[in-house]
């Protein structure tokens, strides 16, 4: 259903937090959220409307991408955007419609086999070198222009701006990256007989950089992902009347907001900065969103202890966002990443929304298996912004 119609504005504060990757499932019986110490949010559950959402469809593992749109309520399977425009809007390039954007990582090759896809994480100071570096060498492949820019530790972003308007056909080319390592890198194969150029340029492209790279240590190649073009989407204001801005660390949550349409603050460091940041700006939006990445990254890293600590750092900081007296709290996931798993995966996310107009008293602690018991029970993830507009007094009375 569309709701733009019921939608009505008010002078409510929505804070939305997004724990990336924040699900898990039990490793000696008690997932990351079972074993973290994280009172904070505990309290806050037993007085929220607590559920579990589903990202994309039962089953579905989800990417970043599909993820953060399915909670700001847009149908993942509709509006389906490559992770190349994401990454490059997130660093502030501002994509035309004859760009091919793509996320490519540094990596590690030994023998033709990958062995590490992200290099190490070589720090952020290391990847601005080799990205001038490459950019300083490959200005132009083909009559095609090349645009680099360094991201945070392994990744980088590639556009290449063809004299022309590019379409998704165009761009329809497989990843260079097989998703694990002990594998050669894949071939950018085009799907179609359209994107034979685009596939091309790629191929080219990673041959210099591998030629600029090889006496490097760690990263010395490059991974191409997410090959995409710039899609049409409503923004968030015109979809929920809400002035918003994205509190994010990393480019590629960033760019997910800015093609949105919301404001990209920018902002470095980890929570505390992200929080101070929060509390600054706090009077000037009606919906303030805040990501926070390192939960997911740890447990892409199979590092249980250390996402656990991250969950309890957040807790730590909670009471900060609390002072602020929201009229709805949003904490959630964008998907789950077990660190069983090592990797994003399937997994209903769990859920709380706090306002005045929620039953709550139905779980004990913010965890996935106490959120089952909640009022919101299991619902899609599309789902979440209308419960947010509601509890806000945001949506009009639907019919007579």
């Amino acid at each position: 259903m569309d709701i733009s119609s019921l939608i009505q504005k008010n002078d409510t504060k929505i804070v939305f937090i997004i724990l990336d990757g924040v699900g898990g499932l039990p490793i000696n019986k008690k997932t990351e959220l079972e074993a973290a110490n994280k009172p904070n949010i505990d309290n806050l559950a037993k007085v929220s409307a607590c559920g579990l959402h589903i990202p994309v469809a039962y089953g579905i593992t989800p990417g970043s991408g599909p993820g953060h749109f399915g909670v700001f309520g847009y149908d993942p399977l509709q509006y389906e955007i490559g992770r190349g425009v994401l990454e490059a809007l997130g660093l502030g390039i501002e994509l035309e419609r004859s760009d091919v954007a793509l996320r490519c990582n540094y990596a590690t090759i030994k023998d033709g086999i990958i062995v590490d896809r992200r290099a190490g994480r070589i720090p952020t100071e290391k990847n601005i070198e080799l990205t001038k570096k490459l950019s300083e060498k490959i200005k132009e492949i083909n009559g095609v222009k090349i645009i680099l820019k360094s991201g945070k530790e392994h990744r980088f972003c590639l556009v290449m701006r063809f004299p022309k308007t590019i379409t998704d056909k165009q761009a329809m080319v497989i990843d260079t990256d097989p998703q694990k390592e002990g594998q050669p890198p894949q071939e950018p194969v085009p799907l179609n007989e359209e994107s034979r150029e685009v596939a091309e340029i790629a191929r080219q492209f990673i041959k210099m950089a591998e030629e600029l790279l090889k006496n490097e240590e760690k990263a010395n190649y490059i991974l191409l992902r997410g090959f995409s073009v710039i899609p049409h989407i409503p923004s968030f204001d015109k979809k929920y009347g809400l002035k918003a801005c994205s509190i994010a660390v990393y480019p590629m949550y960033r760019g997910i907001t800015r093609l949105l349409g919301m404001e990209t603050l920018s902002v470095e460091g980890d929570i505390k900065e992200e929080i101070g940041l929060l509390k600054k700006v706090y009077q000037n939006y009606d919906f303030l969103f805040l990501h926070i990445k390192k939960v997911d990254s740890f447990g892409e890293d199979g590092n249980f202890e250390a996402k656990v600590k991250k969950i309890e750092e957040f807790d730590g900081y909670l009471p900060e966002i609390l002072s602020l007296n929201p009229d709805v709290l949003v904490i959630t996931g964008d998907h789950s990443t077990p660190s069983l798993l090592k990797a994003h995966s399937w997994h209903p996310v769990p859920v709380l929304i706090k306002s005045p107009y929620v039953l709550g008293g139905l779980v004990n602690s913010f965890t996935e298996r106490e959120c089952l018991k909640g009022e919101l029970g299991i619902i899609p993830a599309i789902s979440i912004m209308p419960l947010v507009l509601a509890n806000s007094l945001r949506l009009r009375k639907f019919g007579a």
